[in-house]
């Protein structure tokens, strides 16, 4: 076993982390080391979407904004705090630039202007884009930043470990996924980056390389917030990709496939007049996720259709080769934002793969590249998550409610019930560098490094040496709770089928002493597996007490209940459900304390309003640790 003092460790090498770890050796911090499972994997570098989006202050044209107003708006969102949005609304320039100076290909014009579009939940043009692989040009730009510089990098090492006592960080507990090898640092500083709880779902946009590792939080004091929300949409299984914009727009057939082989043409068989259906599909486009208030009237009755097609056992795929119905679109009698879209477009061709050619052929490409041929072959596809909206809890500077944690990223609660889209790669951002400039302030020189760890380091080497004597094959009980999340705890969820999953759930926590490994060589996988039991009981508690609590449906998750119904009647009973109340934003938190979960709800924090006089700031400013 190594084991070594660093005063910072990041965990992750995604957007974030890296973003971090650059700016803390900008500011002349050396004792920092970036630990990750792998360098070339996670979310940042391997997921994106027909347009993946940043969202920042408007920089272009003659459209009004301001950093207040764009605070207002992510407020707006629900169960945000103020001062974090005003946060993500003040940095969001200073760090879109800085990527856009690391050589991200945002577009601009002639005059330097970087232009925006609209994105979901978007008041203004703040959007913008360097196309399906955004995040992925981030990621790269940060990475070459890093390496010029010279922070260590610790290639091949997961975490299993956090160690904390007196509500301060310690250290962290590693293991190679090569040799098995435990590592063990201490540490002032943690700054967590490793991405949502990733592990917990089947049926995820999340790529095969992401897990996360909120659980080890969890374990350690941090506590949750608003883990309810999340983001559910259409997603390709093979690979794992957002079934979004020109996809949907195009007007793709949906088709679903039983056991034995027999085809429904399912969208078709429910009660609504083909043009509206048809409208609402290209409309998908737009209302990626899936949101319960555009159920009735609006796209996300899509969803509906196919988890119930999923629910029945049988599999949906997207058929571009193919009309719906097999017959031929009647464009005029379309809602008229689809018409006018695909006529300005020139995209009216036969077949939904001509029209995809005619809009969008790097989306075609896409496919092709990854070995899938949309002019040949249908697209098979799930209701997948694809973002957990909350995460830890964090104040202004991204610091947990465990002195010297910082999550930063998607594992960082800094997002509400709805938020724009765009919106999460800028928070990562903004949050790293907020704890970067929390750290080189307030958390460099004198501290105690002699802590003892001998415990920890116990309990790792146990479970190492029992890894082949249980009689449950890990492979299979992982697999068995990621069904089991996204069957009962994804976008529908029934606050029977809930308690049930959270019994399973801790029945197989119980039996984690009996779960083994194949082979020597995915040991690493009984303490993934354990982070993801643990991320499974809390996301489940939160779940159930918001449904016991408050009870209304909201963002991406529809409750049961029988209150009545604002569906369509056609619609299964369980999709009669009441819409939460509007004046209620209550942020739920959620701490994990041995074998019992504690739950509170608040208010929001208010955005903070400042006098905004210069000589005031600047006074404030100029004397020492004022501003932290």
């Amino acid at each position: 076993m190594q084991a070594r003092n660093v005063e910072t460790v990041i965990v992750g090498s995604g957007a974030a982390g890296l973003n971090a770890a650059d700016l803390l050796w900008k500011k002349g911090v050396r004792d920092v080391v970036l630990v990750t499972e792998g360098i070339k994997a996670g979310t940042s570098r391997n997921t994106g979407s027909d347009k993946q989006t940043y969202y920042k202050l408007s920089l272009s044209g003659c459209d009004s904004d301001s950093i207040m107003e764009m605070a207002q708006d992510l407020y707006k969102g629900k169960c945000v705090d103020g001062d974090v949005a005003l946060c993500e609304a003040a940095l969001s320039v200073p760090s879109f630039t800085r990527l856009a100076s690391l050589g991200v290909p945002f577009p601009h014009d002639r005059y330097g202007q970087y232009i925006g579009y609209r994105t979901d939940h978007d008041p203004k043009r703040r959007a913008t884009s360097a196309g399906p692989y955004t995040s992925r040009y981030m990621t790269e730009a940060l990475e070459k930043a890093v390496l010029d510089d010279g922070p260590e990098i610790i290639d091949g090492y997961q975490l299993i470990k956090i160690i904390a006592s007196d509500n301060e960080v310690r250290g962290v507990l590693f293991i190679s996924r090569r040799t098995n090898e435990l590592l063990l640092i201490r540490c002032r500083s943690l700054i967590l980056a490793t991405g949502g709880p990733a592990g917990i779902y089947s049926m995820s946009v999340y790529p095969e390389s992401q897990f996360g590792a909120t659980g080890l939080a969890f374990e350690a004091g941090v506590m949750g917030k608003n883990l309810t929300e999340w983001q559910y949409g259409l997603a390709s299984c093979h690979p794992r990709w957002n079934v979004s914009g020109s996809y949907m727009q195009v007007i793709p057939r949906f088709v679903s496939v039983d056991s034995d082989g027999t085809e429904y043409d399912f969208l078709s068989s429910y009660p609504l007049p083909r043009e509206e259906m048809l409208s609402r599909v290209f409309l998908k486009g737009y209302q990626w996720p899936f949101d319960a208030r555009k159920i009735d009237g609006g796209s996300s009755l899509i969803d509906v259709l196919c988890y119930l097609e999923l629910e029945k056992g049988r599999r949906v795929y997207l058929d571009f080769m193919h009309n719906p119905d097999n017959t031929e679109i009647p464009f005029a009698d379309l809602q008229k934002e689809a018409r006018e879209y695909l006529e300005a477009a020139g995209a009216l061709g036969r077949t939904p793969i001509e029209r995809l050619h005619q809009l969008n052929e790097p989306a075609y490409q896409f496919y092709l590249d990854k070995k899938v041929d949309l002019e040949h072959e249908r697209l098979e596809i799930s209701l997948s998550a694809q973002h957990n909206n909350g995460g830890l809890a964090i104040d202004l500077w991204w610091q947990s409610n465990v002195s010297g944690i910082f999550p930063v990223g998607e594992c960082a609660a800094s997002h509400g019930v709805y938020r724009p889209g765009g919106s999460a790669l800028n928070a990562g951002q903004v949050g790293s560098s907020r704890a970067v400039e929390y750290i080189a302030a307030k958390r460099t020189g004198g501290w105690d490094s002699s802590c003892s760890m001998d415990e920890e380091i116990l309990w790792a080497e146990n479970i190492i040496n029992n890894s082949s004597s249980g009689t449950i094959d890990a492979e299979e009980a992982y697999s068995n709770l990621r069904k089991r999340m996204s069957l009962y705890a994804s976008c529908i969820r029934d606050i029977s089928l809930l308690k049930k999953a959270l019994a399973a759930t801790e029945m197989d926590y119980e039996a984690l002493k009996d779960v083994r490994v194949s082979s020597p060589g995915r040991i690493w996988l009984l303490f993934e597996y354990r982070n993801a039991l643990i991320e499974s009981r809390v996301y489940l508690s939160a779940m159930i007490d918001y449904a016991l609590r408050k009870g209304g449906s909201r963002g991406s998750a529809i409750y049961s209940d029988e209150k009545g119904s604002v569906q369509p009647e056609a619609l299964d009973e369980r999709f009669r459900f009441s819409l939460e109340n509007e004046d209620s934003p209550d942020i739920q938190e959620i701490k994990l304390d041995g074998n019992s979960v504690s739950i509170t709800y608040r208010q929001p924090r208010p955005i903070p309003q400042d006098d905004g006089f210069f000589e005031n700031v600047w006074a404030r400013y100029r004397k020492d640790g004022c501003v932290y």
